[in-house]
């Protein structure tokens, strides 16, 4: 097997943008879809900002280095990285953040509907976030399985709520079917790529959707609460009313107006401050991003994560997929069932390969395709099938657990 890989790693024509990560010696890092790794250029971006623009020229900066259009400037990267035109996309607060403005925005859009449908196990905030505006009366919150969702579009719903790639499984959504269906009904769709932005290929304005938000912390290398995006159509920008009314997001935030008039375009999705540091860091990881090229990774995302499932299925065929069989339906992750998945996935971390567990049994491995090698997934498969095998992941020390899982 390992054999097998060191071929594919040589014909790999993205080996060697590895070095492009600073990924400690020794560590197989199966964790990209929860925080992606430092870039190597990143340190020397921040020193920069850090220590030139803000150390030394100060509060100049914001026009100097051009601060205050940060925000439009790093989504305009991220925009085709999502399938988006110029115009359509604010790198801005967090997916939270984002997530009430445009649910919130989605239902003074449909007025008389008040159902924001989703499915049940989507990613918690999404749902929080529904459940928030429907305690404060303007929203009424609905769950229907994957197979129903088209059959719940009624004229009670005014936007359909979903991740495109699970976040659990890694199943994804038909983006462009659901959202005709959702069209058909006459509601908004608002589309959550947290665990899809540079990793899975995305087409918002092929699909005609109407709204995206997603985190920059995953795929695209931002750091550690890496400021979010979102998106919306140009159709709807000048009927768009964000609930969140900061500065930023005024038309003339430097005139002081006593009252409120929102600014044009994507703009108008501002609230506070942008967070300069988190931007530079956001920016290094979205333009190596789109250095390699969506297409590309999203291929080679597909082929290692059939590489790992086909080394499980020969070495530990007893471990249950949850993740579709096909990689055209997944995302950039294979997940598995195990009772003990908690203490499974802290053993493979005390062997150097470092993945994740979600509640209840799930062991979550990602494959993010920028600097991953087929040696990492076959030696990671490896090490997996031995400790399955040797029941060594059945120790205390295992068991025990930490507060991030």
């Amino acid at each position: 097997m390992i054999d097998q890989a060191r071929a594919r790693d040589a014909a790999d024509p993205l080996a060697r943008w590895h070095e492009a990560f600073r990924l400690p010696e020794g560590v197989i890092y199966l964790d990209g879809n929860s925080l992606g790794p430092l870039p190597a250029a990143t340190p020397q971006r921040l020193a920069e900002v850090v220590e030139r623009q803000w150390g030394e020229r100060l509060i100049r900066s914001w026009n100097e280095a051009g601060w205050i259009d940060w925000p439009v400037s790093v989504g305009e990267k991220i925009a085709p990285l999502i399938g988006a035109a110029s115009g359509q996309v604010i790198a801005c607060d967090s997916t939270s953040v984002n997530l009430y403005k445009l649910i919130a925005a989605a239902l003074a859009m449909r007025p008389g509907r008040t159902v924001v449908l989703s499915e049940p196990g989507n990613f918690p905030t999404d749902l929080y976030m529904i459940a928030g505006l429907e305690a404060q009366g303007l929203a009424t919150r609905r769950l229907a399985a994957p197979g129903d969702l088209a059959a719940a579009l009624d004229d009670d719903v005014a936007l359909l709520l979903l991740t495109h790639a699970h976040y659990k499984s890694g199943r994804l959504h038909d983006m462009a079917a659901l959202t005709r269906a959702a069209h058909r009904a006459g509601a908004l769709v608002l589309w959550d790529l947290s665990h899809s932005a540079g990793a899975v290929e995305v087409a918002l304005d092929a699909c005609a959707a109407d709204f995206a938000v997603g985190c920059g912390y995953k795929y695209l290398n931002g750091g550690p609460g890496a400021p979010a995006f979102a998106y919306v159509a140009a159709r709807h920008q000048d009927a768009l009313a964000q609930p969140l009314t900061g500065w930023m997001g005024h038309a003339a935030p430097f005139a002081f107006a006593d009252d409120y008039a929102p600014a044009p375009g994507m703009n108008r999705l501002l609230a506070g401050t942008p967070p300069i540091l988190g931007l530079a860091a956001l920016e290094v990881g979205v333009e190596l991003i789109g250095r390699i090229g969506m297409a590309p990774l999203a291929e080679k995302s597909r082929a290692l994560s059939e590489f790992f499932r086909a080394a499980i299925g020969a070495l530990a065929p007893q471990l249950e997929l949850v993740s579709p069989a096909d990689p055209h339906q997944r995302g950039s992750q294979l997940s598995f069932r195990h009772p003990h998945a908690y203490a499974l996935s802290q053993a493979l971390i005390a062997q150097g390969v470092i993945g994740d567990f979600r509640d209840p049994d799930i062991l979550r491995l990602g494959f993010a395709p920028a600097y991953l090698r087929f040696a990492d997934v076959a030696r990671a498969a490896e090490l997996l099938a031995e400790l399955l095998a040797s029941g060594a992941w059945d120790r205390p020390e295992f068991h025990a657990r930490n507060a991030v899982t």
